[in-house]
């Protein structure tokens, strides 16, 4: 199958598809309106696990330092009442079980990714703040990539203030962390994207752009879902090719989202993992 067939492919699939994928540090070998910018959902978290580690480089945070675990947050609208999350809207009982107590940042930021807590994400942006995560796209080189709220601030939301993205600044985000665990870069040191990539590898979801690569290859990756919305992006590492990034936003009636929002395997996820089976047997020829 050529790009141009896999375009075809996804020419009839009702919404919009976006795609990138390229070496790293290379031209893109094939995109898709990678610079249509769809609802974020839970890939914003991504930016927000950066925005994190910059700020402990900067000594403006201590990762390990305890922190309360509450479930009351400021509303990035002005005036607007505190919001709270809803747990059963949230796919990580282990966060939700130190309400009332203490946890290190660091801790919750790796729930954060691994189980995309929402109630980690939160508490995170409660400490790192808004300005931060746009200091972290802006970094990566990303043009329409916005993090203008926390998850489930609804009055925000209603307000137009929402978070978006686009695939082209997902593969921005997550190739220049790939890049910046060999040599210095903009979003922090070698060693802190060695940790953030860390993470990423350990991400507990993988019914995606996982499902389309063989048993055991490695991928630092992050997805995220809401009832019609199923993106996935990631840096993928074969063992005999160079790494690539490869991402995929689809705003689609594919994407069910379940009742209330938790993860499933449904028609959206087979379509991402079939665009990344479709690139990892075309690994060794992508552009670079």
């Amino acid at each position: 199958m050529t790009w141009e067939d896999l375009d075809a492919h996804l020419d009839k699939v009702p919404g919009t598809v976006s795609a990138y994928v390229g070496r790293l540090g290379a031209a893109p070998t094939w995109t898709r309106q990678a610079d249509a910018t769809h609802y974020a959902a839970s890939t914003m978290k991504a930016a927000v696990l950066v925005a994190l580690h910059r700020a402990a480089e900067a000594g403006r945070l201590d990762l390990d330092e305890p922190v309360p675990v509450r479930n009351a947050f400021d509303s990035a609208l002005p005036g607007a009442p505190r919001f709270a999350n809803a747990r059963h809207y949230d796919n990580d009982d282990a966060v939700w079980a130190r309400v009332g107590g203490e946890a290190p940042l660091r801790w919750l930021a790796e729930r954060m990714i691994v189980r995309s807590s929402n109630l980690a994400t939160n508490i995170c942006i409660g400490h790192v703040g808004l300005p931060a995560q746009a200091e972290a796209w802006t970094l990566a080189g990303a043009r329409h990539s916005v993090t203008g709220r926390g998850i489930e601030d609804f009055a925000a939301r209603d307000a137009g203030i929402d978070n978006l993205v686009t695939a082209a600044d997902l593969a921005a985000l997550l190739g220049g962390l790939a890049l910046g665990a060999d040599r210095p870069g903009p979003l922090a040191s070698p060693a802190g994207c060695a940790a953030m990539l860390d993470v990423l590898f350990a991400q507990e979801h993988r019914e995606d752009l996982a499902a389309g690569l063989p048993d055991g290859t490695r991928i630092a990756h992050k997805n995220g879902w809401v009832r019609g919305i199923r993106h996935g992006a990631g840096v993928v590492f074969p063992d005999d090719a160079p790494p690539y990034a490869v991402v995929v936003c689809t705003t689609t009636d594919l994407a069910d989202g379940g009742p209330s929002g938790e993860e499933i395997e449904d028609d959206a996820c087979r379509l991402i993992a079939h665009v990344s089976a479709r690139v990892w047997a075309a690994r060794h020829d992508l552009a670079g």
